[in-house]
């Protein structure tokens, strides 16, 4: 292919991707990858592909959709194991009651039926210019954990929010400070390292705030390293950060890309504020490419 066919392939993907993940995610059901399987011998990868293309419009009896499809699904999807993700240490401390509520926040516990597609990792980029979204899915019910304010999904405990958080959780180290507390699973890995000396969140919702103080923080292993701040985080890092000596910043305010990338460029022009501190952003990757 020519750049400008995988440009326009690029573009195919993401669109279709988009309208299927925001309007039926659960397109695949277990009864019609059973059907393959027992029909045709297939693996549950093979019928799940299958299956997954046609939901995304794509006919392989056509040339030019059979080409791009075989060059973008061996990349694209994968069949993720849920015990990967519930002996997360996390999952294995936390529990909750649906339906607590603080103001306008709920904390819930959601359920993903088997093979339900999801976005669980940033996009890959590969040599030639193509860009392949990362789609998971499960061949069982994935439980997981939910933040949601005024009923529309704010923060979640998918396998996106894990995987993407691992190399910020990995380079943390001394005085850490986090813009966004979510379900607080970041400030909850952070805690759990020696070479951690502390977590400050700063979170501006007091009902988030409160939520998860009543809830989360009582299970957490290492409270008594984390320590919340009821601030703007831009007020934060303009005004308090440069004074707070922090060795490591992650930002995770945003909710996707779409209203990621201007709160990224903001932070990043008041890094020079915080000269020896290193910074790491949610979704970088997936933010510069929308960039």
């Amino acid at each position: 292919m020519t750049l400008e066919e995988i440009k326009i392939n690029n573009s195919r993907i993401f669109e279709r991707l988009s309208i299927l993940l925001n309007t039926q995610p659960d397109f695949v059901t277990e009864e019609m990858v059973n059907e393959l399987t027992k029909s045709f011998g297939l693996s549950v990868y093979d019928a799940f592909s299958l299956l997954f293309c046609a939901a995304l419009g794509f006919d392989t009896q056509i040339e030019q959709d059979r080409t791009l499809w075989e060059s973008y699904a061996p990349y694209m999807l994968h069949h993720l194991d849920e015990a990967d993700f519930i002996n997360d240490l996390y999952y294995k401390a936390v529990s909750i009651n649906n339906g607590k509520t603080a103001g306008e926040w709920e904390l819930k516990e959601d359920i993903l039926p088997p093979y339900s597609a999801f976005v669980c990792n940033d996009p890959l980029c590969l040599p030639d210019g193509r860009v392949i979204p990362q789609i998971g899915f499960f061949d069982t019910t994935f439980r997981f954990l939910s933040v949601l304010q005024n009923g529309r999904e704010w923060m979640t405990l998918m396998p996106n929010e894990l995987v993407t958080q691992r190399a910020p959780i990995k380079k943390a180290a001394g005085r850490v400070a986090t813009y966004g507390l979510g379900l607080g699973y970041f400030a909850f890995m952070c805690a759990l390292k020696d070479e951690v000396e502390s977590v400050t969140v700063i979170e501006r919702d007091e009902s988030v705030i409160t939520l998860f103080k009543e809830m989360l923080l009582p299970q957490f292993v290492n409270p008594h390293k984390i320590q919340i701040v009821c601030a703007d985080a831009f007020d934060y890092a303009k005004n308090e950060a440069p004074n707070a000596a922090f060795d490591y910043i992650f930002a995770d305010i945003w909710h996707d890309p779409s209203d990621g990338v201007d709160a990224y460029k903001k932070f990043k022009s008041l890094e020079h504020l915080c000269p020896n501190t290193k910074f790491d952003y949610w979704i970088e990757d997936t933010l510069k490419l929308y960039m």
